[in-house]
């Protein structure tokens, strides 16, 4: 398949740049995967949207503060970084995404903004890339992004972070700290929404993927196919994996939350879609022509043209029920991307 079958045009007016007043209070299209059709709702009707005894899987995977700045000690300059993932390397050495990295050369050193220095090393992979790896002299710890970092906001909102963000940008039920970018299907559900949902006979489980490179490269690749995946890690804990498959034996729908935990379940199963617990890394690309093995309905966000998110999508309800849903939301004025609007599919 080709890049440009996944394109459409969206307004930038469109792409919200703010979350929404209250947690919980955004628009919800539902998706029929059966015809295609298309029904429009609002957030606060989701329960009653979804048949008792469906699985619900969510990512619990916390947000790091890993957007950090640092000074160029030979120049002066302001040099942007993304935290990824500590690196293989040795020492407290990190994989970063650097904006400009053609201007980031081993050797600089880089101070930050509690007066910490890193220094930027030879490593594989890194050359001709959008990554390099940084090493400290002292083990880097969650205070000193606390001290450092600011909130990954995705390049398509187009401002600094602040302190609404500090809690927006995060989901209610965020445990596990690693991601470079927020699980963002998750950031329309509340406690009480939680609540609800169990009340209403519906089982809630959580998985962990840690949200990597892939949320910020585009595909560069005109064939799709030829497109590689950067690795994530992530973990189905063993009861939850016995949650999974004791609902796929009975008969009860698996509903994921976000195209990450469509990627973990899909990651921990085998080939007759029995789920494994434990902790492993996955590079799975799903675009159309992927047999989902164990996910059977998705909540999920509005996603951005040409990406491997609105490929998976795709993949689970049909490329061109998926644009058609998609040219509809815009008809409609839905909110795009991370502080966006909603979408289930079943």
């Amino acid at each position: 398949m080709k890049l440009s079958d996944f394109t459409f045009d969206l307004p930038a007016e469109l792409v919200a740049q703010k979350p929404s007043g209250t947690r919980g209070d955004d628009r919800l299209m539902r998706l029929s995967r059966a015809d295609g059709s298309v029904s429009h709702y609002a957030m606060a009707d989701l329960p009653g949207l979804i048949a008792p005894g469906t699985l619900m899987i969510f990512n619990d995977s916390r947000v790091r503060r890993s957007r950090c700045y640092g000074i160029k000690e030979t120049s002066g300059r302001e040099q942007e970084f993304m935290f990824l993932r500590r690196a293989v390397s040795g020492g407290d050495a990190w994989r970063v995404m650097v904006r400009g990295a053609k201007k980031v050369r081993p050797g600089d050193t880089f101070r930050f903004a509690d007066g910490s220095v890193g220094t930027i090393v030879d490593c594989d992979g890194d050359a001709g890339t959008e990554f390099r790896t940084i090493r400290f002299p002292f083990l880097v710890q969650e205070d000193w992004f606390a001290r450092n970092g600011h909130i990954p906001l995705p390049p398509y909102i187009r401002r600094e972070d602040d302190d609404t963000d500090s809690d927006r940008y995060q989901t209610v039920y965020a445990r596990q700290t690693g991601s470079a970018a927020c699980p963002t299907a998750g950031l329309h559900f509340t406690e009480a929404m939680l609540e609800r949902l169990a009340a209403n006979g519906i089982e809630l489980a959580w998985v962990t993927l840690h949200v990597g490179l892939g949320t910020f490269l585009p595909v560069r690749t005109e064939n799709i196919e030829e497109h590689r995946m950067h690795e994530e890690s992530y973990t189905v804990p063993p009861e939850v994996a016995e949650k999974i498959n004791r609902a796929k034996r009975e008969g009860r729908a698996v509903l994921a939350v976000g195209t990450t935990s469509v990627r973990t379940i899909e990651s921990a199963s085998d080939d007759s879609g029995i789920v494994r617990g434990g902790t492993g890394s996955t590079r799975i690309f799903m675009y159309p022509g992927y047999r989902f093995k164990v996910v059977d309905q998705l909540f999920t966000n509005f996603h951005t043209p040409e990406s491997t998110l609105l490929m998976l999508v795709s993949a689970l309800a049909g490329r061109d029920a998926v644009l058609n849903a998609y040219r509809i939301a815009v008809a409609e004025r839905y909110r795009f991307f991370s502080y966006g609007d909603a979408m289930l599919i079943q």
